[in-house]
């Protein structure tokens, strides 16, 4: 069922197009990825959608009635004073209805007419319809989702959240909302790893129809089905995931580039005829191929991805073959109350000369804080942190803090290469998309992926020989964060990142620091083996979280049998054909406990195994997980086999009990 049509919608300010020509249609639980540079009007969508705008050309039909849910990058919460109020905030009609029902109730005891009764059979029904029994458990479930403890968010002030916290807390409003249709704009910018996993599974699993814009390309491919990709003045729409989608574009702009070509053979062709017949034998002819020309419409070549932005980052001097060095070092800060809490606890790791150091773990664990001390920005409260002998620092901070304010772009760059000539800072700037009056711009009018990119061209003529990035990605669409990877790719130096971007994590990283409370494990190994040995101990979780109901019920049932072998014991047994065929049954039912007992055990053992981050930090940790991970797999199937057996011993047990005991009576 169709949800939404746009048909031919063009936007224009003024005499400045926007885009054009975009047509597509969304049909009801599909989930659209929307892609793009920024600034090639992937927000003013959403607007278009929701209403707050009209299009300059073209229609937008959306089905009657559709409920539209948007997630914006401003957050407002209203009147809401705590974390709980605000993510409810979506639910305010439904929670003041759940109210109103309470007090009709109590009114009923003394006014129990016709017309009390009737409202009061409706307004219960509309609770029931929009789910108004489930609302405070959906609200505590998606607030636990996004890293809030539900009973604390009743009491958290909305004034003490941080900015990252801010947008969580918005973004859980909107779930809770929910709707028909929901628009999200970059709803994992300040997601940690674990909660953007979460935020995958939710929108995989829920009816509604998705659309969002995301420069998360696991993301974008773990979600979508559909792609709308904006390119140049208009947008082309794709059916798949992510990767689909560049396959797809990919084909396209080449079919695009050989029509072009050929578009170019044949117009330098006629050229030709015309200039060498135009004033002789066949000029009727040339004249005719003239007109036809000037009415060709010209193909235009393909968008390319040379046209992002450009960027390379080299090393002036080699350094020290030890990077940086961590020996028992304890970072710690002080909280509101003037406590000092510990962020991270004895930590001692190193990094070599040409190691991309992916460092990975929750928001607000502690890993901008650990790189402030890295630098010398921040004190160590105990232990050691320090940079090797010859290492230079190359700093991409998470706020774009280094962006100086209150100077023009062309300034920044003229005021780190002095020497430089006006068409050499015109010229830099150029590559990272800011040409003409745009250098005269300053930071406080860009947007924040305008300052990213500035932050980035800034970097670029660091030439050092340590790359320290803290989320480069948040504020780059997924063209330049492209260009980022390859340009890290390309790079001799040395890398730290910390980002939640997987993609970025699996391209790069050769080694691993994985902060998780309060303790840092260090990985050898890249970001992409470090998921796989994850994945071996998630499965061993869900091995024994999906038998712990079973063998629950399995221990009651074998309480229970005991008891009455206990009691038949006591009793004297006349049928010795049954009782003999009983005590066979019950030998056979003590064995196959013994085997589950055997089996609950190895796979007790093994979870563990699993889970001892120290497993991780060998040579062989993979591989040895792998192992483990199969054998796990193994004894759950075994046992599932076992409980099956005992429940058909259980059941014969119980109905010899049954028939000696009539035999008796």
């Amino acid at each position: 069922m169709t949800q939404l049509q746009i048909s031919n919608v063009a936007v224009e300010f003024g005499a400045t197009l926007l885009f054009r020509d975009i047509t597509f249609t969304i049909g009801a639980g599909e989930r659209w990825g929307i892609v793009g540079r920024n600034g090639t009007g992937k927000t003013t969508l959403f607007r278009l959608i929701t209403g707050e705008m009209e299009p300059t050309r073209g229609t937008v039909v959306k089905q009657s009635p559709l409920r539209v849910s948007l997630l914006d990058q401003h957050r407002d919460f209203g009147a809401a004073e705590t974390v709980w109020e605000a993510a409810a905030g979506g639910l305010s009609e439904l929670l003041a209805l759940e109210q109103s029902l309470l007090e009709q109730a109590h009114a009923l005891a003394t006014d129990s007419s016709d017309d009390a009764l009737a409202r009061y059979g409706r307004d219960l029904e509309r609770f029931e319809r929009e789910g108004g029994y489930e609302a405070t458990a959906r609200i505590d479930a998606v607030l636990s989702g996004l890293g809030f403890e539900p009973q604390l968010a009743r009491s958290t002030p909305v004034a003490q959240l941080s900015g990252g916290e801010r947008g969580r807390l918005g973004l859980a409003r909107e779930l809770v909302r929910g709707g028909d249709v929901l628009l999200l704009d970059e709803p994992t910018n300040h997601l940690d790893l674990e909660t953007t996993r979460w935020l995958e599974q939710y929108l995989r699993e829920s009816a509604m129809t998705v659309l969002l814009i995301s420069h998360d390309r696991a993301f974008l491919q773990n979600v979508t089905d559909h792609i709308l990709h904006f390119e140049g003045t208009s947008a082309t729409p794709y059916v798949g995931g992510y990767s689909d989608f560049v396959a797809q574009r990919d084909e396209r702009r080449l079919s695009q580039q050989r029509a072009f070509d050929k578009q170019l053979r044949t117009i330098a062709h006629e050229q030709d005829y015309i200039a060498r017949n135009i004033a002789g034998q066949n000029s009727r002819q040339a004249k005719g191929r003239r007109t036809r020309l000037a009415r060709l419409p010209r193909l235009s070549a393909p968008i390319a991805d040379d046209d992002a932005m450009s960027l390379r980052f080299d090393v002036a001097q080699r350094g020290g073959d030890q990077v940086a060095v961590a020996n028992r070092a304890t970072i710690s800060v002080d909280t509101a109350v003037g406590v000092r809490r510990p962020l991270i606890e004895s930590f001692t790791g190193s990094i070599r000369r040409g190691d991309v150091l992916g460092f990975v773990g929750p928001n607000g664990a502690g890993k901008s804080t650990f790189l402030k001390a890295l630098v010398g920005q921040f004190p160590t409260e105990t232990g050691e942190l320090r940079l090797g002998s010859g290492i230079d620092v190359g700093y991409y901070r998470q706020d774009l803090s280094q962006v100086p304010l209150g100077e023009t772009l062309y300034e920044i760059i003229a005021d780190l290469r002095p020497a430089w000539e006006r068409r050499l800072i015109q010229g830099h700037l150029g590559r990272f998309g800011f040409s003409g009056d745009e250098v005269q711009r300053r930071p406080e009018t860009l947007s924040g992926g305008e300052r990213a990119r500035v932050a980035l061209a800034m970097l670029m003529l660091s030439r050092s020989n340590l790359l320290i990035l803290d989320e480069p990605t948040n504020h780059l669409d997924v063209e330049s964060i492209e260009a980022l990877e390859d340009a890290l790719d390309r790079y001799e130096g040395t890398v730290i990142l910390v980002s939640h971007d997987r993609e970025l994590l699996r391209g790069l990283t050769s080694k691993l620091w994985v902060l998780h409370d309060r303790r840092v494990t260090e990985f050898d190994g890249g970001f992409a083996e470090w998921e796989s040995v994850s994945a071996e101990r998630e499965r061993a979780a869900a091995v024994r979280a999906s038998e712990e109901a079973a063998l629950r019920r399995v221990h009651e049932r074998q309480r229970l049998e005991r008891t009455r072998r206990e009691e038949s014991a006591k009793s004297t047994r006349t049928a010795r054909d049954l009782t003999r065929e009983l005590r066979r049954a019950q030998r056979a039912l003590e064995e196959n406990e013994k085997q589950i007992e055997s089996l609950e055990k190895e796979i007790a053992d093994v979870g563990a195994a699993l889970e001892n981050p120290e497993l991780y930090t060998r040579p062989s940790g993979l591989s040895e997980a792998k192992t483990l991970g199969a054998r796990i797999a193994r004894a759950k199937e075994d046992l599932d086999a076992a409980l099956e057996r005992w429940t058909a011993a259980t059941e014969e047990v119980e109905a010899l009990n049954r028939e000696l005991a009539a035999i008796e009576t």
